[in-house]
């Protein structure tokens, strides 16, 4: 199959930018030819404001790339997981002029909420959805702190529920979980455009012993992660449970600040997937506190691959993929004295922590493999082959 994979990639690598590549790397291998469409964020700063707005809105540019790749590869569809900012939705249309279906991956929130998350000040906000002008976004300048930023995310929201554009230029849509589907359909999607399709761990890592004797956290280090929830339960604790932080973001400076003050924080700062892995296997459980719904839980699932527990916030998508006493446990989000507690009960009892290492690894197995993946994708391609 000839594949087109459209990605607008990050400026920090994260979970949505390791998923495309993880995809693209899997059809590759099993014989597909995938073309790929990239943009970075870090050609915003080389634009003005009033073009990076236009672009966000509708972009010339993408829409003139992508004619011509179909044109010159024979694409038999379009695959995008992330189109925002400097994309733009106008890659449907071109798709679409040429006869190509479009597949769109729902990786964040952002055709329901400007900043993409549905937080706001420390708390779930959900004031923009549903609403075919998200005014109180703009209001709150939610995207990066910034007004005008945020009326152009806006403006290109308004435009494209105007035109049509997420019902019908889209042939099929693939949410991360069920929590997430419900939450696309609540914003006015088609539901009948959407399916459930998980992320994957490729290649398989491998399994852990879970013999570093520490807890583990991986990611962005800023507020919707809930950092200032592990580090207030760490300060908790009444035993000194190592606790090993690995990330950057906007809190590093709080993270550097709590790790001088207490011995049992460490930050590691960014590393290399390999050796994240590595701790992964090690640790004796991962935290996931996020106070955001999330659309899936990419860390949480990497843990499961080297058969390593989660303690995760009892919220959104998150929710969805750790059983509480199975696979790992689940926790008050933003309650920072019930994780603490929560990690108590994980460390209590030897037995049911190896049980919950068989459980997490056998959960991956079952559920986030790349060949089971493959096997999903392939059946999503095949519904929307014209």
């Amino acid at each position: 199959m000839q594949i087109l994979s459209i990605h607008n990639s990050y400026q920090i690598r994260g979970g949505e930018d390791e998923s495309w590549a993880a995809e693209v790397k899997l059809l590759s291998e099993k014989g597909h030819q995938v073309e790929i469409y990239e943009e970075t964020n870090d050609r915003t700063e080389k634009l003005k404001a009033l073009q990076l707005a236009q672009r966000t809105i509708w972009s010339r540019e993408s829409y003139q790339i992508v004619t011509q790749k179909i044109r010159a590869t024979g694409c038999e569809l379009m695959h995008v997981q992330n189109f925002f900012p400097l994309i733009s939705p106008s890659v449907y249309y071109a798709a679409q002029a040429e006869g190509v279906p479009v597949i769109q991956t729902l990786r964040n929130y952002r055709l329901l909420c400007p900043n993409a998350l549905f937080f706001r000040q420390g708390r779930v906000c959900e004031d923009c959805l549903g609403k075919p002008v998200p005014y109180p976004g703009v209001l709150h300048s939610c995207y990066r702190q910034n007004r005008a930023a945020t009326a152009a995310t806006a403006a290109m929201l308004v435009t494209h529920q105007g035109m049509g554009t997420w019902h019908h230029q889209v042939d099929l849509y693939i949410a991360l979980t069920q929590f997430a589907r419900k939450k696309f359909i609540q914003g006015g999607l088609p539901p009948e455009k959407i399916v459930v399709k998980p992320n994957f761990v490729y290649p398989d890592p491998g399994v852990g012993q879970g013999e570093g004797g520490f807890a583990l956290y991986v990611g962005r280090l800023s507020v919707e992660k809930g950092l200032d929830t592990l580090l207030a339960a760490w300060q908790l604790l009444q035993t000194p449970m190592p606790l090993k932080i690995v990330g950057d973001g906007p809190l590093a400076d709080e993270v550097q600040a709590v790790a001088a003050r207490l011995s049992n924080v460490e930050w590691l700062g960014r590393r290399p997937m390999a050796e994240v892995h590595a701790l992964m296997g090690q640790a004796q459980f991962l935290i996931f506190p996020s106070k955001w719904y999330e659309t899936f839980g990419r860390v949480a699932v990497e843990a499961f691959a080297k058969g390593t527990p989660v303690v995760a916030s009892d919220l959104g998508a998150i929710a969805e993929l750790v059983e509480s006493g199975h696979t790992g446990v689940r926790f008050r989000p933003g309650n920072a004295a019930d994780l603490a507690t929560k990690v108590h009960w994980m460390l209590a009892d030897t037995q049911r922590l190896a049980a919950m290492r068989r459980a997490a690894r056998a959960e991956f197995e079952a559920h986030y493999t790349a060949e089971s993946n493959y096997q999903q994708l392939m059946r999503i391609y095949e519904q929307v082959r014209r």
